[in-house]
């Protein structure tokens, strides 16, 4: 039978204005019972997580960076991450949180984590211990104490504001034993009270599967994922510091654009696609398969219910869900004119990707051309390319830096919708290098000159949603 209960996640910007996240979505306007039956899963405070790791859109280095690097600032960059956590602690005194807890906690794991990197460049010193046994586990206790110190504080100011809060810590601090996912989280939450008790769990969850191996920075979602389909919550719901929207406020005004009500899983697949997750494509998976349904809500606005995804959901009308896109693309283009009618040409050409884990956004083919669109920042790019030009000599292989705007929707299935769009285009002299748009019509994608990314999604949206509604 399915559970009263949600599992709601809180993004790190959120987290970072506790203050204002706890008045506006964990207590607001509830009676004391409507407190419960709800469970937290917290990201690190904003940019913590990046300075433990690296930044995640810049690259620039943090602890772990430098200390698989052999770099010894990795010692001086862990002080300024203490400091920085510190530094949050003594931002949410005013509303409960005991600081003498809070930072003595804070010294404790850092300098737990100082010690074993200590030893760890000890013995490697020796020459015995290769990378690929000691850099993978570092990096999984270094993302994780981010959110051991977010949960930590979450749960001291919520008790301190008269919820009974419980902190799950998932991350394994100090403990030998090193469980699956699945039976980490089922044996955290057998003695947990849903009914009469807040749990504020760890975003990372220590497993032998390995969070940061399998997932990198999505881990969070996976364990809120996990969590709602072990527990079986009747609802997952996601805080982000901003609506899901018709397109980017940012770029197309906010009052031009309209929160989404409803979307599908498919749409979701496609939004982590184009790197705007509403949820990491792997955490949504099994929540789809149990027919869980996710509710993405702005953490500020906790009246607004939010866009609902859910497994079955088409829209009765045809309508553009949202216009989005990504202008960091290159694109590969193999001219062969040995390519024609030879059987397994593409799969050959793949394997290059394959072995340089790369994976592909987009693609265009026709009798003698294949173009695949990838992320830019793929590590591995050089030696794919290299890998082509030895398999294909006949080949010309090329790459060019482009943008990707996508129109996506649940029912877009008109006569004259592609028409309309590539109208809409040409009429803001954006010239089409490519079009994409498969038979089940939930996206359309065109590959524009990446000084044209922002007119196109602006053109797209007024042709498609402001003049359509």
């Amino acid at each position: 039978m399915r559970g009263k209960h949600t599992v709601e996640k809180v993004g790190g910007t959120s987290m970072s204005r506790f203050g204002e996240a706890m008045q506006n979505m964990i207590i607001g306007r509830r009676s004391k019972n409507e407190l419960y039956n709800r469970i937290f899963v917290v990201s690190a405070y904003g940019g913590i997580t990046n300075m433990l790791l690296e930044h995640k859109k810049t690259g620039e280095n943090g602890v772990y960076s430098y200390f698989a690097a052999g770099d010894d600032r990795w010692e001086s960059a862990l002080d300024e991450v203490k400091a920085k956590m510190i530094e949050f602690n003594a931002s949410f005194k005013a509303i409960g949180l005991d600081t003498n807890k809070a930072d003595k906690f804070v010294i404790d794991r850092m300098e737990g984590i100082r010690n074993c990197l200590k030893d760890l460049v000890r013995v490697r010193s020796y020459g015995h211990l290769p990378p690929k046994s000691y850099l993978p586990p570092s990096r999984e206790f270094l993302s994780a104490v981010g959110e051991a110190h977010s949960a930590y504080n979450s749960t001291l100011i919520l008790q301190a504001n008269g919820i009974n809060a419980v902190y799950v810590d998932l991350t394994g601090w100090k403990e030998t034993q090193t469980l699956p996912l699945n039976e980490a989280i089922r044996k955290a939450f057998e003695k947990i009270d849903v009914e009469n008790e807040m749990p504020i769990v760890t975003g990372y969850t220590k497993c032998s599967e390995g969070m940061m191996t399998h997932f990198d920075r999505g881990y969070s979602e996976i364990t809120f994922s996990k969590i709602a389909v072990i527990t079986d919550a009747m609802e997952g719901i996601i805080h982000k510091e901003f609506h899901l929207c018709t397109g980017d406020p940012n770029l197309i005004g906010a009052d031009n654009v309209k929160v989404i009500g409803n979307t599908n899983f498919d749409i979701a697949d496609q939004l982590a696609d184009m790197d705007m997750e509403a949820i990491h494509s792997s955490a949504s998976k099994e929540m789809e398969l149990r027919d869980i349904p996710i509710r993405v809500k702005n953490a500020f606005e906790p009246e607004h219910i939010g866009t609902l995804i859910s497994r079955d959901f088409v829209s009765p009308t045809p309508k553009v869900d949202m216009i989005c896109g990504r202008n960091d693309l290159l694109a590969i283009e193999v001219f062969d004119s040995n390519m024609v009618g030879e059987s397994g040409y593409d799969f050959h050409l793949l394997k290059s990707f394959v072995d340089n884990g790369i994976s592909y956004i987009a693609k265009n083919t026709n009798a003698n051309t294949i173009t695949h669109y990838i992320g830019e920042k793929e590590k591995g790019i050089d030696n794919a390319l290299n890998q082509i030009k030895e398999a294909f000599p006949t080949a010309n292989v090329a790459s060019h830096k482009v943008a990707i705007v996508s129109v996506m929707s649940t029912n877009m299935a008109f006569p004259g919708f592609l028409a309309r769009a590539a109208s809409a285009l040409a009429e803001a002299n954006i010239n089409i290098l490519a079009v994409g748009q498969c038979l089940r019509q939930v996206n359309m994608q065109f590959i524009v000159k990446r000084d044209k990314f922002k007119e196109a999604q602006v053109a797209l949206h007024k042709k498609l949603v402001e003049e359509l509604l």
